[in-house]
């Protein structure tokens, strides 16, 4: 039987792919390789596994209903882990119509063909976004998300609803899952920690928008992938949301008090307004996922940053080579 991973070349979609094919799964991924940012950052995420027979790469839209029907009817899925969206708070402001057609259309079309084909399992990627501007101490899944301030998150908030839908209408095991802050190796490079590592390296200014005091709660990758498995396998209810969070917010002048001593370097800090869509706040309440997936973050966010900045350091020094390589 085969996993179906939406998005699957992108920053969580891979690494979770590596992670299954590891374990001796078999892994099908769907991808749009977007200009979101770099496609070719994509293209590398996913050339190690190119010819491993386990591995099945499409490339294309998952508003494709023929596209995603040929998937779902070449591939005897057992579960889909739907990843895909139109990812960004701030660009959703721009272009909601492109956030609503992706992330709801391209859903809707996702379960639609879970109902057609007979697949019974979920695991969608949900975001805190959500949550909007909660002034509850700990975010946890049974306060109500009703006031979302982007249409990203809107359009994240939907899709939990029509997964309910599906799930009540025809049976479908759904897991959906609200992903506090994501960082890791991979990482995409318009996200806060890889592109404040990148332009201290550079000796260039960090944007900071506000005053720093603005709290995120950081998971690393290998914690959310775990989530994600044990999110697979589980099967005691048929609809759940469960936060998946680091359990340890920082401020962001901590977040850039951290990455500088892992750097050992100073930043220059270009001081910016607050802006539109971001929320002040995240703080993942994980009893939920403690309890219910035996979930159990172990990353910590200094470790998580030493991690990423031993990973890029790797990953330039293979940009060098092969730039000397071919002079």
């Amino acid at each position: 039987m085969t996993i179906l991973i939406t998005g699957g070349a992108g920053f969580i979609g891979s690494t979770l792919a590596d992670k299954l094919l590891s374990m001796g799964k078999k892994v099908a991924v769907v991808d749009n390789f977007n200009d979101y940012y770099d496609s070719e950052i994509k293209e590398n995420n996913v050339k190690s596994n190119l010819n491993n027979l386990q591995y099945k790469l499409y490339r294309g839209d998952i508003c494709n209903r023929e596209l995603m029907r040929q998937i779902f009817s070449e591939n005897k899925i057992s579960t889909v882990v739907h990843i895909a969206a139109r990812a960004g708070v701030r660009p959703s402001l721009e272009d909601p119509l492109e956030y609503v057609r992706s992330n709801i259309e391209g859903s809707v079309n996702i379960l639609e063909n879970m109902k057609n084909f007979g697949v019974k399992k979920l695991v969608f990627a949900s975001s805190s976004s959500v949550y909007g501007n909660c002034s509850a101490e700990k975010f946890s899944e049974n306060l109500k998300v009703t006031e979302p301030i982007s249409p990203y998150a809107a359009t994240k908030s939907a899709c939990e609803q029509f997964i309910y839908t599906y799930s009540k209408l025809y049976g479908i095991n759904a897991v959906c899952l609200r992903f506090f802050t994501v960082y890791g190796p991979k990482q995409r490079p318009d996200l806060a920690i890889r592109k404040f590592i990148e332009l201290i390296n550079n000796d260039e200014a960090i944007p900071v928008y506000g005053d720093g005091t603005t709290m995120r709660d950081y998971t690393y990758i290998d914690d959310i992938v775990d989530g994600i498995i044990k999110s697979i396998n589980y099967n005691k209810t048929q609809y759940e949301i469960i936060n998946l969070g680091g359990g340890n917010p920082v401020t962001l002048n901590e977040m850039i008090e951290t990455i500088e001593q892992v750097l050992n370097k100073k930043a220059k800090i270009n001081r910016l307004p607050m802006q539109a869509g971001d929320v002040n706040k995240t703080v993942s309440d994980i009893s939920k996922a403690k309890n219910l997936l035996g979930y159990n973050p172990k990353i910590s966010f200094m470790e998580g940053v030493q991690k990423f900045v031993d990973w890029k350091t790797c990953e330039d020094m293979k940009i060098e080579n092969q730039i000397y390589n071919n002079v």
